[in-house]
């Protein structure tokens, strides 16, 4: 698919990324229509409901969005967290943290690539980058996908003003860091992803560990 320029923010937006970079611009995608999102989230709503189903057996977090309920499932690694508007019986979306089958067996622990579908009546609150930093708290770094939404990449700005936020490659199931500002062939490569630090991480304990090539430095073995 061809590559789209970002959009303008929307309203209300534009001043919270003042001062940031103007060039962390990554791709941006078409989003998929919004019925297809309430579909989606009637049936996965049902399911959390249903005893049989393993949606079912989901444990509770705590919620960081008043009146919204955080419910949480792991499988094979990967982090599934559904809000759910228990007001109005239904799910207001929810947030998967996949496994990144681009990096190695080595990286695999401390990285994951953060997915979300939110209802229309539940987006720009908020809650996105809640889960998010729920993420990054469990002590992940997250990696972007290879295309953003509009939405989704104000969101990763919006966490890069409190975690930090660079680019990397991703190549030979490793990643290497390109910086802050890389030039613009390399932001419009698919292999380049934005990285996000959760807390306790930084580019030295990423190399140290051997998780993280860098320009000059060699690896740990």
């Amino acid at each position: 698919m061809a590559t789209l320029p970002l959009p303008p923010l929307p309203h209300g937006l534009s001043g919270l990324f003042k001062g940031l970079c103007p060039r962390m611009e990554l791709r941006i995608d078409v989003q998929r229509p919004d019925e297809t999102i309430e579909s989606e989230l009637d049936t996965l709503h049902r399911r959390l409901h249903t005893a049989a189903d393993p949606l079912g057996a989901c444990t509770t977090l705590p919620s960081q969005s008043p009146g919204l309920v955080w419910r949480h499932r792991e499988a094979d690694g990967e982090h599934y967290v559904y809000v759910e508007d228990t007001v109005r019986c239904c799910l207001a979306g929810y947030t998967v943290f996949n496994r990144l089958i681009e990096v190695d067996r080595r990286t695999d622990p401390h990285v994951r690539a953060p997915h979300s579908r939110y209802a229309p009546a539940y987006q720009r609150r908020g809650i996105a980058t809640a889960v998010y930093e729920w993420g990054l708290q469990q002590g992940f770094c997250l990696v972007s996908g290879a295309r953003q939404s509009a939405g989704a990449h104000a969101l990763w700005l919006a966490l890069g003003r409190r975690f930090r936020l660079g680019y990397v490659a991703l190549r030979k199931r490793r990643m290497h860091y390109l910086g802050a500002e890389p030039a613009a062939a390399l932001r419009d490569d698919l292999n380049t992803r934005l990285l996000l630090l959760g807390p306790g991480w930084s580019l030295d304990r990423l190399q140290a560990l051997g998780l993280l090539q860098r320009p000059g430095l060699s690896a740990a073995p």
